[in-house]
C-alpha cells in the first residue's frame, strides 16, 4: 500500500520497544539555561589519582544511562501512519570494552583509552584531562563521553557539553554528533538547529552510523514530503549498510512503500526487515512476521511469521503480545490454543491496550477458563 507523501513520521528519539497503539506523544524537553562555555582552568593539572579497583559507578550490566538527559532530540509526530517511516535512532552506549578508540578521534589506542576500555575511568579520565586542557581533541571527546555518562567521576552533562563542543569544534565526528544532539535538544547548551544540523552533517560525511541515521531523521523533518525523503535516502541507506538496525527499518519502509525516489519493492523490503529483525529490532520482528504470514514479498511461512511474532512478544512488545493471541486463537502458525490465546491478551491488556475483538473473545470463556488464562499469564510475565 503506497501512504500519501505528506504523511510521515517525523524525528522521534522514544523507547521503540513501547510500540503499543496507538503511540503518545512525548513532551518536550525542558529548557535550560545554557551552560557557562567558559574555558577550564589551565593552570596546574588536577592531581591524578589512581584506580586500585575498577569502580564501582559505571551503570549495572544491561542498563544504560538515560540518554536524553545528554540530549537526544525529541521531535513530535505530525499524524500517525499504519505503518510508521522511520524509527528511532540507536543511541545506546556500547559496554566499554568494544569502544573503538577511533570514536574519539584517536588514530591509535593510548594510556587514557587503554583505561578507559578496561574500566579504570577515573584513570582515564585524569589522564584524558591533562591532554584535554592542551588542546587535544581526542582527550576531550574521551573526558566528554565519562562525564556525559557518568563512569568513574559524577555525572555531569553540562561539563560534558563543554569538552564536546571543543572537540566538534576541532572535527572529531563522534564529539559532532553528541554536540549536535545537545543543541537540539537545549537542555545543557542553547538551543541551535541551524549549528546542530551543520554538525549533524558533517558527523554523517565523516561515516559516523549514528549521525548518518539522525541526520535523514532531521532532512524528514524538514522536508515531510517526497523530495525530504529523496535527499534523505542517501544517509539513511548508509547506515543500514552499516548495521544500524533503525536505518534497516527505514529503508524497507521506503521499498515497502515506493518513496524517496526508490521504487516499491516487496522483496528489497522484506529482505531489510529480515536483517534489522535478526538485530532485536522489534517493530521489524512485528512487521516481518505479518509479511511472512501474507506472504508479502516473498513465500508464506506461517510458522516461521508465528516464530518471529513470538520473538517480539517475548522481547515485551505489547502490540506483538496482542498478535501473538490472535495467532494463537486462529491457529496460525501453530495449533490453536485457546488458553495461550486469552493469557497473552491479558499480558497485552494490563499493559493498556483494549482490543474489542479479543475483548469479545475473552467474554465468551468461561469462569474456570478465565481463571487457568490469568495463571498462565501470571507465568509468561
Amino acid at each position: 500500500m503506497r501512504l500519501p507523501l505528506a504523511v510521515l513520521l517525523l524525528l522521534a528519539v522514544a523507547a521503540r520497544a513501547g510500540a503499543t497503539e496507538p503511540a503518545k506523544e512525548p513532551a518536550p524537553p525542558a529548557v535550560q539555561a545554557p551552560p557557562t562555555q567558559s574555558m577550564p582552568a589551565a593552570a596546574a593539572p588536577e592531581p591524578f589519582i589512581p584506580d586500585v579497583a575498577p569502580p564501582t559507578t559505571a551503570p549495572p550490566p544491561g542498563e544504560q544511562p538515560d540518554a536524553a538527559r545528554f540530549g537526544e532530540p525529541r521531535i513530535t509526530i505530525i499524524k500517525p501512519i499504519a505503518n510508521p517511516l522511520p524509527q528511532p535512532a540507536t543511541t545506546d552506549e556500547p559496554p566499554a570494552d568494544t569502544v573503538d578508540p577511533s570514536r574519539f578521534g584517536a588514530r591509535q589506542p593510548d594510556a587514557a583509552y587503554g583505561a578507559f576500555q578496561r574500566g579504570l575511568y577515573k584513570t582515564a579520565y585524569n589522564l584524558a584531562l591533562v591532554r584535554a586542557k592542551n588542546g587535544d581533541p581526542a582527550a576531550q571527546t574521551l573526558v566528554a563521553e565519562i562525564l556525559s555518562r557518568g563512569l568513574g567521576v559524577p555525572l555531569n552533562a553540562a561539563e560534558a557539553a563543554k569538552w564536546y563542543q571543543r572537540a566538534a569544534e576541532r572535527g572529531v565526528p563522534e564529539a559532532q554528533f553528541q554536540y549536535a544532539l545537545m543543541l537540539i535538544d537545549g537542555t545543557y547548551v542553547k538551543k541551535d538547529r541551524k549549528e546542530a544540523h551543520a554538525l549533524m552533517q558533517a558527523a554523517a560525511e565523516a561515516g559516523n552510523t549514528l549521525a548518518q541515521f539522525n541526520f535523514a531523521q532531521l532532512l524528514v523533518e524538514e522536508d515531510s514530503g517526497d523530495a525530504g525523503l529523496a535527499r534523505a535516502a542517501p544517509y539513511y541507506e548508509r547506515a543500514a549498510e552499516a548495521g544500524l538496525p533503525d536505518a534497516q527499518y527505514a529503508m524497507a519502509q521506503f521499498y515497502a512503500n515506493g518513496v524517496g525516489g526508490k521504487k516499491e519493492d516487496d522483496v528489497k523490503a522484506r529482505a531489510l526487515l529480515a536483517q534489522a529483525a535478526r538485530q532485536n529490532y522489534d517493530t521489524a520482528e512485528i512487521d516481518l512476521a505479518q509479511w511472512l504470514i501474507d506472504g508479502r514479498g516473498g513465500k508464506r511461512d506461517l510458522k516461521a511469521g508465528f516464530q518471529w511474532m513470538k520473538r517480539a512478544a517475548d522481547g515485551g512488545n505489547v502490540a506483538a503480545q496482542n498478535r501473538l493471541a490472535k495467532l494463537y486463537m486462529a491457529g496460525i502458525g501453530v495449533e490453536p490454543d485457546s488458553n495461550l490465546a486469552a493469557a497473552w491478551y491479558i499480558v497485552a491488556r494490563r499493559a493498556g491496550l483494549i482490543d474489542d475483538q479479543m475483548e469479545d473473545f475473552l467474554g465468551g470463556l468461561t469462569e474456570e477458563e478465565t481463571r487457568l488464562a490469568l495463571q498462565k499469564a501470571n507465568r509468561l510475565r
